[in-house]
């Protein structure tokens, strides 16, 4: 089976989206020798690297973001060539904008099933915020335009694909009919409590022995809830003395408040990317607590990785990825504001870290490891193919 893999959530620096489906390349290269894969994404020019069964596609595309360096795939009828070209058995769009429609309409023509994996929570995430310019009546319409635009495109794939029972309970209220709820994994091979070099890692930030280092990695966006993370900082700062260490490991929007932050408050140390998981895993491991101030989440992949990695997660109640955390939540925040988080983080720090992330991590290790989670991937890429033949 030839799979093809279509999305412009993709960058040099970009995370979850790209991660997930070289982990995919990765599993066919070493797990199924029968399947192939390709890759279509945007880049700054038009080329093809091929691999051991798989091949990239790069599409010369503009430049919409300098700090994450994502770029808008403009070029339809590249894609079209491609397609038509490779001719995959399965077409996956990570894509509700141009690229999902057009990997519709290529499907449709070419007669090969698609499906579409729901990545990112776009009505919520892009216009929960608007309230303060359009109004609540403009709000409620808005997104009631948006449930309707997701609706019509999710509705038009073989199936959606969904990291989250609890959001696939909501597209299923809006009325997407071919929900299937999955899960995405973490690479156990990297991802792992040991080797034993937080200790290095954190002299190398210059954290003092006796704080609590706090670590949040993504992107510095209004979307990822930054803002509450740079707020509770705040908060602990005046009255913590010298309690807590902050590594924020990402770059966005948002990273002006951050350099205020570093500035004026003190204990900030600020990676702008990490390319190399294993330079990830590092830090991850060299944390105390992981802080995910995210609130419309769908997954939390790096959530994930961090409790692969013996760390464990702190965040605010009610998001998607609820599931993926292999701990207790009971000292959560309770609402989304900067005063609750910082009163997360304190009680969650007397809790006996060390032992709570030991039991994380093996339960992390037990069910989300890459090939365990694409070998469900692949019955459900089989059962669309078998059921769109008989049609």
């Amino acid at each position: 089976m030839k799979i093809c893999d279509l999305t412009q959530f993709y960058s040099p620096r970009s995370g979850g989206v790209k991660r997930y489906v070289h982990e995919k390349i990765g599993y066919i290269r070493n797990c199924t020798p029968e399947n192939e894969h390709v890759l279509i994404v945007p880049g700054s020019k038009t080329e093809v690297t091929n691999g051991a069964r798989s091949r990239v596609y790069s599409i010369h595309s503009p430049l919409v973001s300098r700090t994450s360096r994502y770029r808008a795939l403009l070029n339809l009828r590249a894609i079209e060539e491609i397609l038509e070209r490779e001719r995959p058995d399965l077409i996956e769009s990570s894509d509700p904008y141009q690229v999902g429609w057009k990997a519709v309409a290529a499907g449709r023509a070419l007669k090969i099933p698609i499906v579409g994996f729901y990545h990112s929570h776009f009505p919520e995430a892009y216009l929960r915020g608007t309230a303060k310019f359009l109004g609540l009546r403009g709000t409620h319409r808005a997104m009631k335009l948006t449930r309707t635009y997701v609706r019509k495109l999710y509705n038009s794939f073989q199936a959606t694909l969904v990291p989250s029972e609890k959001l696939a309970a909501v597209l299923s209220d809006w009325g997407v009919h071919n929900v299937q709820p999955v899960r995405l994994g973490v690479n156990t091979e990297v991802f792992k409590a040991a080797p034993d070099d937080a200790q290095a890692t954190r002299e190398s930030l210059r954290v003092e022995p006796d704080r609590k280092l706090l670590l949040y990695v993504g992107r510095l966006a209004k979307e990822k809830n930054a803002q509450t993370l740079f707020r509770a900082f705040e908060l602990l700062r005046r009255g913590d003395r010298n309690q807590f260490h902050l590594l924020v490991i990402g770059d966005g929007p948002q990273r002006k408040r951050l350099e205020t932050l570093r500035r004026h408050i003190g204990n900030v140390s600020w990676i702008p990317y990490c390319t190399e998981s294993g330079d990830l895993a590092r830090y991850y491991r060299a944390a105390d607590l992981f802080v995910h101030p995210g609130v419309q989440e769908t997954f939390g992949l790096v959530a994930l990785e961090s409790q692969a990695c013996g760390t464990p997660v702190v965040g605010i109640r009610g998001s998607y990825m609820d599931n993926v955390i292999c701990h207790d939540q009971q000292l959560w925040a309770r609402e989304n504001s900067g005063e609750a988080l910082a009163d997360a983080i304190v009680a969650a720090s007397t809790n006996k870290l060390a032992t709570l992330g030991e039991s994380a991590a093996r339960a992390a290790q037990k069910l989300y490891s890459w090939p365990r989670v694409f070998d469900e991937l692949f019955c459900i890429y089989r059962k669309v193919r078998s059921n769109y033949r008989r049609f």
